[in-house]
C-alpha cells in the first residue's frame, strides 16, 4: 500500500494566510524527505479551508522545492480552468519535477456553490465541461496542428509548448464522489480517487469496480494496475498513545467539519442557494469513518482493514483544522516511523 499527504490546510484567519501557506510547505518537504509516496492538492477557492487556493501554482513550488515525492491533484476542479492553459501548466510541471506530477480532475466542488459563483460558471455545465476540458487537454498534449470544435471551446494550435516530459503526457486520475462515476471509470480501465466512506461501501465499491473491469473486457494486468493506483481518503492522526491521539485530534476534527460548513450555512442564508442538501449524515462527517486516529499500533490496525480490501494507496490529511504545524508534523514522523514500516513495499508510482 502507498501512503500520501493530503495538504488539505486550513487558514482560519486572513491575516495568517502567508504562515499556513508557508507551513503547508514545510510539511510537504517533510513527507519528502522522510519517504512518503504523494502529496495532493486540494482547490477551494474564497474561504479558507485551503490555504494555497491554486493547486497548478502551488505544485509548481513543490515541484521545485522536492526531490523525489510524487505531487498530484485531488483535484483541480476543471470547470473553473481553461484546458489548453492547464495543459501548458501541467506540460511545465511535469518538466519541472521530471515526471512526479498526477494530473487528478474532478468536475468541481459539490458542495460550496460560491466557487462557481466567483468564476461565473453554471454549476450544472461542470461536469460537460471536465469531460471536453479533459479531452482538449490529452490531445493538445499528443497532437500537432490541433483543432478543437466543442460545447465550450473552439480552438486552433499549431503545437503546445512544453512538450510533457512524461510520455505521452502526464499521468491523469478522475475523482469520483459516487458509485456511477467509478463504474465509469472501471469500464474505460482507468484508475480512481475516492472520498470519504465506511470501510464497507470502500469494499463494495473496490469489488464492484474489478468486477466491472473484468466485465467490460479488461485483464488482470488492467486490473492490478489500476487498483494499484486507485487511492481512498481518510483523515489521520498519530499519537503516542491511544488517550494523547484522541485528546489532540478529535477537537481538530470536529472543528475542521464545521470550519469547512460555514461559509456554506452563511450563503445559503444570505442567497437560499445550496449545491447539495444531504438527508443523511455522509462518511466524511461521522467521526468513526472518517478518521484513523490512535497510537501507532491503534492506527497500523485500522489501515491493516483497509489494506484488506485491496487499494492502491491512501490520501492522508494529517493538518486537521487548527491543529498547530508541529503537532501535525509530529504525527507524520510517528506515522512513517512506526506505522508505514509495517505495509512498506519497493514500488513505484504510476498511472
Amino acid at each position: 500500500m502507498k501512503f500520501s499527504n493530503f495538504l488539505f490546510t486550513a487558514s482560519m484567519d486572513p491575516s495568517k494566510d502567508d504562515q499556513v501557506i508557508e507551513e503547508a510547505l514545510r510539511e510537504a518537504q517533510l513527507c519528502d524527505e522522510l519517504g512518503m509516496d504523494m502529496l495532493w492538492l486540494a482547490e477551494h477557492h474564497f474561504d479558507g479551508i485551503c490555504a494555497y487556493v491554486d493547486p497548478v501554482t502551488f505544485a509548481a513550488a513543490l515541484a521545485a522545492s522536492t526531490q523525489r515525492i510524487h505531487i498530484g491533484f485531488a483535484v483541480a476542479q476543471m470547470s473553473l480552468h481553461h484546458p489548453i492553459r492547464m495543459a501548458e501548466q501541467m506540460a511545465l510541471i511535469d518538466n519541472i519535477s521530471k515526471g512526479r506530477l498526477v494530473v487528478g480532475l474532478g468536475r468541481g466542488t459539490a458542495y460550496n456553490v460560491y466557487d462557481y459563483q466567483g468564476y461565473g460558471i453554471d454549476p450544472k455545465e461542470a461536469y460537460e465541461r471536465l469531460i471536453e476540458a479533459e479531452d482538449i487537454m490529452i490531445k493538445a498534449w499528443t497532437t500537432e496542428n490541433y483543432e478543437h470544435h466543442g460545447k465550450y471551446w473552439n480552438l486552433k494550435l499549431p503545437q503546445l509548448r512544453p512538450r510533457p516530459y512524461t510520455k505521452p503526457h502526464p499521468a491523469i486520475v478522475r475523482a469520483c464522489s459516487g458509485e456511477e462515476a467509478m463504474l465509469g471509470m472501471a469500464r474505460e480501465g482507468r484508475p480512481f480517487l475516492m472520498n470519504i466512506q465506511s470501510n464497507e461501501v470502500t469494499q463494495h465499491r473496490m469489488d464492484l469496480y474489478r468486477k466491472t473491469m473484468r466485465e467490460s473486457g479488461h485483464d488482470e494486468a488492467t486490473v492490478a494496475r489500476n487498483v494499484d493506483n486507485t487511492w481512498v481518503w481518510r483523515n489521520i492522526f498519530v499519537g503516542e498513545t491511544d488517550a494523547e491521539a484522541e485528546r489532540i485530534a478529535l477537537p481538530a476534527w470536529e472543528t475542521q467539519q464545521a470550519f469547512r460548513e460555514q461559509m456554506r450555512k452563511k450563503v445559503y442564508a444570505e442567497q437560499g442557494l445550496m449545491l447539495k442538501h444531504e438527508p443523511v449524515t455522509p462518511a466524511r462527517n461521522q467521526q468513526q469513518h472518517s478518521i484513523l486516529c490512535g497510537s501507532p499500533d491503534t492506527v497500523s490496525e485500522a489501515i491493516a482493514e483497509i489494506d484488506k480490501i485491496g487499494v492502491g494507496g491512501l490520501i492522508l490529511v494529517f493538518r486537521l483544522g487548527p491543529m498547530p504545524y508541529e503537532v501535525a508534523a509530529n504525527s507524520i514522523r510517528l506515522f512513517m516511523s512506526k506505522v508505514a514500516p509495517r505495509f512498506r513495499r519497493e514500488i513505484a508510482v504510476k498511472l
